[in-house]
């Protein structure tokens, strides 16, 4: 199930205008080769179900109102023998075994996490998915661009994961307004964000500590 490689992965690297500067090495403790897909989908529907209300309800037969007494009397009308307008074959009728509140949480430990994270980053570095950018600067948000820097990089039309090197917001801005852009911090971006893109764009600041988790 899982898959490992001892050579040194690389990425294409970008400067912060979207200039290709050719390519550059990823940190090896981290960059391994470790593809383990059974964990991965384990964490993305653990985040999944983790999503879920959960707050849906259907009214049984005890909480539907009326049919307190029998439609009619037991016998001599002609028609079938009932009890309540609540029954379940009555029209407006309770409901049989319909969806009640519920918690969908599923349990994922660290470690578990961890390797999921690893091998999504890695998935996406070994099919040459994965682009190392300068760090990039915005004075203010600026949409127009965001998308001319996706689309230098190869990038327009695909499912964009932007990874910052911390909390940017005017870079989070200028993205928010494209559909298949999402820009978050590095340190923040999970197994389902990943598996979710087409392309994960890291800024090179933000992976220089990888090598050390």
């Amino acid at each position: 199930m899982t898959e490992e490689t001892t050579t040194t992965m690389q990425a294409r690297a970008f400067g912060a205008t979207g200039a290709e500067k050719g390519a550059v090495s990823l940190p090896a403790a981290f960059f391994d080769g470790t593809v383990h897909v059974p964990v991965m989908h384990q964490v993305v529907k653990a985040t999944l179900a983790n999503q879920r209300q959960g707050t849906h309800a259907t009214k049984t037969r005890r909480y539907v109102t009326g049919g307190n007494q029998k439609p009619w009397k037991q016998k001599g009308t002609g028609r079938a023998r009932q009890g309540s307008t609540r029954a379940p074959h009555w029209p407006g009728g309770g409901t049989v075994f319909g969806p009640q509140p519920r918690g969908y949480a599923q349990q994922v430990n660290k470690k578990v996490k961890a390797l999921a994270k690893k091998s999504a980053f890695n998935a996406r570095a070994r099919e040459g998915d994965l682009l190392v950018i300068d760090a990039v600067e915005m004075t203010k948000p600026n949409t127009k661009a965001m998308l001319a820097l996706v689309t230098k990089l190869g990038a327009a039309g695909r499912k964009v994961l932007f990874l910052t090197d911390g909390v940017k917001p005017a870079v989070y801005l200028s993205a928010r307004n494209l559909p298949t852009v999402h820009v978050m911090p590095y340190a923040d971006a999970g197994t389902y964000h990943v598996l979710w893109s087409d392309v994960v764009v890291v800024e090179a600041p933000a992976l220089a500590g990888t090598g050390e988790e």
